[in-house]
C-alpha cells in the first residue's frame, strides 16, 4: 500500500458517485485510482507503475475514458460541494478567483511556449478557485497567452462547470476592457484588486491570495511541478485529479 492509495470510504464515495450501480468487473476499478493518484504524486512515467498496481496501458486506458467522459469534471464538482456543504458553506460557490500559473516545461516533446514577464518557457494554467482554493475550472495554453486572452475562453469552461458564480476576483493581469466584456457576454461581475506595495511593504490581499496557496498545492504533486503533457486536455486533466485527491483527503 502506498500513501496516496485510496482509504475505503474515500472508495465508497467515488464509487457512489461515479458507480451507482453494482456489477462485475473484470478489473478492480479501486486499483486503477490508485495508480493514477500514485502516477500524479510521484510524477513517475505511466511505463515507471509500480507492479503492485494493473498494467499501465490499462490505467492509462481507463485514464483517457474517463477524461473523456468528464468523470473527473463530476467527482470534483461533487467533491467540492461535500466539503463546502461539511465546512456550513453553500454547496454551490457564488464568488470565484482567477489567476493563472507559469509551469516549465520538462521534455522536448512538451507542449510549451515562453512567458516573457516570468522568464518562463512551459505552458500557463488558467483557474477558477472558490473562496477556499478549491478547483473549480481550469484551462491550459502555452505560456505565451496573456491572461486577459485566455480569461475568456476560462469563463466558456466555468459556465459550463458552475453557474452558480456569480462574481470573480482577479488581479491586475485582467484589466481594461476585459471586465465589460465578461459581464455582458457571461454575466459575471469581475473586480480587478491591485495588489500594492504600500509604505510598510507588500501586503497581501485575503480572499484574492487564496489562490496562491492552490497553486502551492499544484506543486505538491511531482507530474505538476514541471509539464511533462503533450496535449492540453491531459495537462488539464492531470491539474483535476490532483484536485480530487486534495479534497477526498477533506471529506
Amino acid at each position: 500500500m502506498y500513501p496516496t492509495d485510496l482509504t475505503e470510504a474515500q472508495w465508497q464515495y467515488i464509487e457512489k458517485v461515479l458507480l451507482p450501480q453494482e456489477r462485475r468487473r473484470k478489473h478492480d476499478l479501486k486499483e486503477i485510482w490508485n495508480a493514477i493518484f500514485y502516477l500524479v504524486r510521484s510524477g513517475c512515467q505511466w511505463r515507471m507503475l509500480p507492479k503492485d498496481y494493473p498494467k499501465w496501458e490499462l490505467v492509462y486506458y481507463y485514464f483517457r475514458k474517463w477524461s473523456d467522459l468528464q468523470e473527473f469534471d463530476l467527482l470534483l464538482s461533487n467533491l467540492r460541494e461535500s466539503v463546502r456543504f461539511k465546512r456550513k458553506q453553500n454547496k454551490e460557490a457564488s464568488l470565484g478567483i482567477i489567476d493563472s500559473q507559469s509551469v516549465k516545461w520538462g521534455n522536448n516533446k512538451a507542449l510549451k511556449g515562453i512567458d516573457g514577464n516570468k522568464k518562463i518557457k512551459g505552458i500557463k494554467r488558467h483557474v477558477v478557485v472558490d473562496k477556499n482554493g478549491f478547483l473549480i475550472a481550469v484551462m491550459v495554453t502555452v505560456a505565451n497567452i496573456h491572461d486577459s486572452k485566455a480569461a475568456n475562453l476560462l469563463m466558456r469552461v466555468l459556465k459550463e462547470l458552475c453557474s452558480s458564480v456569480k462574481t470573480i476576483i482577479a488581479d491586475g493581469g485582467y484589466r481594461g476592457e476585459l471586465a465589460d466584456n465578461i459581464r455582458n457576454t457571461f454575466g459575471y461581475v469581475l473586480q480587478v484588486i491591485i495588489s500594492g506595495y504600500q509604505k510598510h511593504g507588500f501586503r497581501p490581499i485575503a480572499k484574492r491570495w487564496v489562490i496562491e496557496r492552490t497553486f502551492a498545492w499544484f506543486d505538491y504533486n511531482r507530474r505538476l511541478c514541471r509539464n511533462y503533457e503533450t496535449t492540453f486536455d491531459s495537462a488539464e486533466e492531470m491539474v483535476k485529479i490532483a484536485s480530487i485527491k486534495l479534497l477526498l483527503n477533506k471529506i
